[in-house]
């Protein structure tokens, strides 16, 4: 029995068949949270340390980084009964859907910091920090997750094979 399948039968009946159905989603929202703490804390140890006067700059590597990571887990947990493409090519479209999900979420912070000037010295410390974080933790996570959840599905692990040429080993093996 897996560790899911553990928890999944310790949940209340009416709810577990509720769970089951959305299995892929709980995984994909545990893959985020745990994400979420590698960017947090990458976002939060460049923007105070190195790149202090660039928050935008350390939001997007922070998300570059928990994107790599995400990638791996996803693949291998949350869609792993999923897709049939090549790597490469599966790789490649969750890298290009992961850079525009990079822009969503980085929006929210770019907006707070230079259209909403919600920066030191237009504002105080405390403020700035809480915009940062609702803007750039909680905004912009929210819209980039759900973009991402939607794009993941339908272009990068769909639930039908793609339509593919066999290649060289998959036709000497059918021999």
């Amino acid at each position: 029995m897996s560790a899911v399948d553990s928890v999944l039968a310790r949940i209340p009946q009416p709810y577990r068949s509720l769970a089951i159905q959305h299995r892929e989603l709980l995984k994909f929202g545990v893959v985020g949270a745990i994400t979420f703490f590698i960017d947090t804390g990458i976002f939060y140890a460049l923007k105070l340390t190195i790149l202090s006067p660039k928050p935008v700059t350390s939001k997007v590597i922070a998300v570059l980084v928990a994107t790599i990571v995400s990638y791996v887990l996803n693949r291998e947990w949350s869609f792993r009964t999923r897709g049939g493409r090549r790597r490469r090519y599966e790789a490649t479209l969750y890298f290009v859907i992961s850079g525009i999900g990079v822009g969503l979420y980085s929006a929210p912070l770019w907006v707070s910091r230079y259209v909403l000037h919600l920066q030191t010295p237009f504002t105080s410390r405390l403020v700035e920090e809480i915009a940062d974080f609702t803007a750039g933790q909680i905004i912009g996570l929210l819209v980039g997750m759900a973009f991402r959840w939607w794009a993941f599905r339908k272009w990068v692990f769909p639930a039908e094979q793609p339509d593919r040429r066999p290649s060289a080993r998959d036709r000497i093996s059918a021999r």
